[in-house]
């Protein structure tokens, strides 16, 4: 049962994707949404989130469509190379982007204008599923903490925890049965005004990026019940644990 009604029109994308995506988390999930009333009713936001397995798109996606959103994500250029998917994912909304290239500007320029249209847009901002062996957030890559600044949006962080109980990641075989809890815990918007004010130095976009990466990790805490490191796991300094992983299933 949906928290709150669509606020715009599904589109055919939608029309497709919802009665096969939805029924089928509802099957093989249990969920738990817990404050969803710091997802705005209107006007548009960022949800910011930590990314632990390949599935949490999806759940992710179910949490913003039960509070009266169509989910709009930076996703990866790839998913986009194939002809029919890429274009079911950009009449669906979803924005490509191609990292350090010039077209990760056009990215940019859509999350901001999407946003600006009262849209919803999720972004990881750790731009890829964790490395950090515990699975706890790693730094943060600044996307997130740009479109806000440039758009004086919300930034609403969501901790998620149980997705990678369905599928580990980089791994190709789902874990369904028994059903495995998602829970999605909604914190309130990352407290950004005094940052806006001020020109938008890296060092700037650097503290927003680690308030927005600190915000997640604080709700996931509350998930979990733990305390994370308090060092974040940064992959440029110790690399990427999941690389022969990837290779193996390429």
């Amino acid at each position: 049962m949906s928290v709150r009604k669509l606020q715009e029109k599904r589109g055919w994308a939608f029309n497709i994707a919802v009665p096969i995506i939805k029924p089928t988390l509802l099957a093989t999930t249990r969920r738990e949404w817990i404050g969803g009333e710091n997802i705005p009713e209107r006007g548009g936001f960022i949800i910011a989130l930590n990314h632990i397995s390949h599935v949490d798109p999806l759940t992710a996606a179910h949490l913003v469509y039960d509070h009266g959103y169509k989910p709009r994500y930076l996703a990866k250029s790839g998913l986009f190379d194939n002809k029919a998917l890429g274009f079911f994912l950009r009449s669906a909304g979803q924005i490509p982007v191609r990292r350090e290239t010039k077209d990760a500007v056009g990215a940019y320029s859509a999350a901001v204008d999407a946003v600006r249209d009262g849209q919803c847009v999720v972004i990881y901002p750790e731009a890829t599923i964790t490395r950090d062996p515990d699975m706890w957030p790693m730094k943060g890559k600044s996307g997130a903490a740009r479109i806000a600044l440039e758009t004086g949006c919300p930034v609403i962080p969501v901790g998620q925890w149980g997705a990678h109980e369905i599928l580990a990641p980089y791994t190709k075989r789902p874990h369904l049965v028994p059903r495995h809890k998602v829970v999605m815990r909604v914190g309130p918007p990352v407290e950004l005004d005094d940052l806006r004010a001020k020109e938008r130095t890296t060092a700037v976009v650097n503290e927003a990026t680690a308030r927005i990466m600190a915000a997640i990790t604080h709700e996931l805490e509350l998930v979990r019940g733990e305390t994370a490191p308090a060092e974040r796991y940064d992959m440029a300094v110790r690399g990427d644990r999941f690389k022969k992983n990837k290779k193996a299933a390429s």
